[in-house]
């Protein structure tokens, strides 16, 4: 068990770590001690003219943790005591920082529930934003030697493979793209497909088989992906793209369909301006190809405005690689694109926004994979790693080292029409096709379909996962 300052487990009661300043009530002082604020778990002073330290005595009230009915290890608790922690490390005042990760370490565990292994993934990804900014270096001190990426897991595509099964995440937008995918191209003889999907292409063949079932034949199939490089968010490929691509061309072939595979360099961090361009080519030579352009929890890695002004040659602060991007799509003229991604926003520059935001939201492969993966289970560490890099990124990284950068729903469909195009929604056979899928995993997994026919993904009733189809505008 990792664990970055050596502790003692919490007392029942009062516990004032170094004799002064944070103050734990037990159940019986509970209600002697709520009445300012029923419904917090942490009392911060407003203003606290000295530090917290030891034989000190200040006149601000002290806060108090464990009121107004929550649990001192409740997620809400927790979640104050980050954005607490997260203020003060962005303030510089290491002994604040050290008193509020002290009490974290203590009430989140690395190994403990979910909610208590989501906690400990955020205070570490503050920890490394700590060490990256220069802020809280005394706080550091205490932290020094620990490897603070013992539980960070950058899955590779064939790690990835083994948990596509694991939970619908991926497979509810595998199901919902292919099937309107399928249908957009019904009768077509020639298409080309673009796959900005970050599972490296795991989608196509269940999509490779669906075409080769078509009554009036398979289509001749041109697929291209970009080539990303390490640096791209995981999981990574693990194999040549020279391999990938042998690999599916062989698939392609047992299934009776003729199949070209091309990788494009190209990186999200510049609107993947170098693949577009190989596709506008290949657009005006080709005639008769129908154009599908697949986005499978891709497009959040490209730089939107808040990330803009750190980009090479940005002139301006507003300059949103993302609206690059989609303009040039529109430009395509494609036959349908589908975009797939996590109905979340992670794109708040104020850090203690960004926090409570994907907070709010990382919750749910934490509590998701506790219902289907023992405690123990190696494969549990290591799809929880791979969700810690994405913590630790959203946290620790700005700029373009920060490619965890989600929108949600509605902030996508309203770049899509001011792009110029509109949504054509999914089909009922799409929204069978995922109920069909979603009957294999666990109970809390569930779909909604809204007004305009787009389906997301939910667990527990929160949104997780949206699927959208769009065709240029008229």
């Amino acid at each position: 068990m990792m664990q970055y300052f050596t502790s003692a487990p919490l007392p029942p009661a009062t516990l004032l770590p170094n004799g002064d300043g944070v103050v734990f009530f037990s159940d019986d002082d509970e209600a002697a001690s709520s009445s300012s604020k029923p419904h917090s778990c942490l009392h911060l002073p407003q203003h606290h003219s000295s530090p917290w330290l030891p034989g000190l005595v200040s006149s601000s009230p002290k806060p108090s943790i464990g009121v107004g009915g929550s649990s001192i290890n409740s997620a809400s608790c927790m979640e104050q005591l980050l954005v607490h922690c997260a203020t003060a490390i962005e303030a510089n005042d290491a002994t604040l920082a050290q008193q509020i990760i002290w009490v974290l370490n203590n009430i989140a565990p690395p190994d403990g529930d979910s909610d208590q292994r989501l906690a400990s993934a955020f205070l570490r990804a503050l920890i490394v934003r700590a060490s990256k900014t220069g802020s809280c270096e005394n706080m550091l001190v205490a932290a020094a030697g620990t490897n603070l990426a013992l539980y960070l897991h950058r899955f590779s595509a064939v790690d990835l493979a083994s948990f596509i099964d694991l939970t619908p995440w991926h497979r509810f937008g595998f199901a919902a793209a292919n099937t309107a995918i399928a249908e957009a191209v019904e009768g077509l003889p020639a298409v080309h497909l673009v796959d900005l999907g970050i599972t490296h292409c795991m989608q196509m063949p269940t999509l490779i088989e669906l075409l080769a079932r078509r009554p009036e034949g398979p289509p001749l199939l041109r697929l291209t992906v970009p080539a990303l490089t390490e640096t791209a968010a995981p999981p990574l490929l693990d194999m040549s793209y020279d391999e990938l691509g042998a690999r599916l061309v062989n698939f392609a072939r047992s299934r009776n369909i003729q199949m070209e595979f091309l990788a494009v360099p190209s990186d999200p961090t510049e609107a993947f301006a170098t693949l577009m361009e190989q596709v506008r080519v290949q657009r005006l030579v080709t005639q008769g190809e129908a154009v599908i352009v697949n986005c499978h929890m891709m497009l959040h890695c490209i730089p939107e405005e808040t990330a803009a002004a750190a980009l090479p040659n940005s002139s301006s602060p507003m300059l949103s690689p993302r609206s690059t991007f989609l303009k040039t799509l529109r430009g395509l003229e494609p036959t349908l694109v589908t975009v797939v991604d996590e109905d979340a926003d992670l794109t708040p520059c104020d850090l203690m926004r960004r926090l409570r935001a994907a907070f709010n939201y990382l919750w749910i492969p934490y509590d998701a994979v506790e219902t289907c993966v023992g405690k123990g289970s190696e494969q549990r560490r290591w799809y929880e790693g791979g969700v810690c890099w994405k913590i630790e990124n959203v946290i620790a990284q700005e700029g373009t080292q920060r490619v965890e950068r989600q929108e949600t729903k509605g902030r996508w469909a309203g770049r899509m029409r001011a792009a110029g195009f509109r949504s054509v929604g999914l089909t009922e056979e799409a929204a069978a096709e995922v109920r069909g899928m979603l009957d294999e995993h666990a109970a809390g997994w569930g779909m909604k379909r809204d007004d305009d026919h787009d389906l997301t993904l939910t667990w527990k009733g929160h949104n997780v996962v949206f699927a959208t189809a769009w065709i240029p505008a008229p």
